[in-house]
């Protein structure tokens, strides 16, 4: 057994000598060989760069830039068919506006004309023709005028109470034409709101069915509808719930007016039916 293993020894130690030679030669030659690899490939690369060169020397055609989009059509894509729903109620406000500032106008409700005809036909005692004055009127105070030369014959005070219903009825009309500045005040926004829930539920539903990387584009579209419209409407609105105030307090001024100067004029009629 000893001398088995001593042959053993004689034929081991010389092959684990020839494996550490090995060994030994086989780092620095792979890295030798590695080395001439890292060499040759920039010059291979060399000459596959060359045709990556070519299209730039030749002029290839590249893709254009996108366009960019003036604020009007980029307005008008955020809007999306909410634009012709706020352009139409816009029209609709400035004509409004428009009729209801020409009908609160001093001429059109206590003109100065009528006071000084008026008062002057009944200093010569031409109640005829102050009548017939104040009945071609079309005027707020015309109208009241001529409701209290009507009664007057019954007595003064029901000229007053005839003068009182044409004052609260004409009154009424001005204020119904100017609910519906108040009613496209109240509407704008919530319009507005109608559109950012809509502009929000189409973001979030991109980002939903897009998986993990949903499109950038498509998210801005639904989150730029949902802030114009937001915006657009409280536009629409401010001016109106302003301008339905203004002309409001107007109006009632106007009326408070026509009540005193019609009741100034006929208050010479005090006696007519009392004993």
């Amino acid at each position: 057994m000893i001398a088995g293993s001593s042959q053993v020894s004689r034929w081991l130690f010389p092959v684990i000598a020839a494996l550490a030679v090995v060994c030994a030669t086989a780092g620095p030659m792979s890295s030798v060989m590695y080395a001439q690899d890292d060499a040759a490939e920039p010059a291979a690369a060399e000459p596959a760069a060359a045709p990556a060169a070519a299209p730039a020397a030749g002029a290839a055609p590249t893709e254009e830039p996108p366009k960019k989009l003036d604020a009007l059509t980029w307005t008008m894509q955020a809007l999306s068919y909410y634009f012709f729903i706020f352009l139409l109620i816009s029209v609709i406000f400035v004509a409004l506006f428009v009729m209801c500032l020409l009908n609160a106008r001093r001429d059109n409700v206590v003109p100065l004309h009528l006071v000084e005809s008026f008062e002057a036909c009944l200093d010569e005692n031409k109640v005829q023709e102050a009548y017939d004055l104040a009945k071609e009127d079309d005027t707020f105070l015309g109208k009241v005028l001529s409701a209290g030369l009507e009664k007057v014959s019954l007595g003064y005070d029901k000229a007053i109470e005839a003068m009182q219903e044409v004052g609260e009825e004409e009154n009424m009309k001005l204020d119904h034409r100017l609910s519906y500045l108040a009613l496209i005040g109240s509407l704008s926004p919530m319009i507005g709101l109608f559109g950012t829930v809509d502009g929000m539920i189409r973001a979030f539903s991109v980002i939903a069915l897009g998986g993990a990387t949903p499109n950038p584009a498509e998210l801005a579209n639904g989150i730029s509808t949902a802030l114009m419209t937001t915006l657009v409407g409280l536009a629409i609105a401010i001016p109106a719930i302003a301008s339905f105030s203004i002309l409001r307090n107007r109006v009632d001024r106007l009326a408070l007016e026509v009540g005193i100067t019609s009741e100034g004029l006929m208050s010479r009629f005090q006696t007519v039916g009392r004993k």
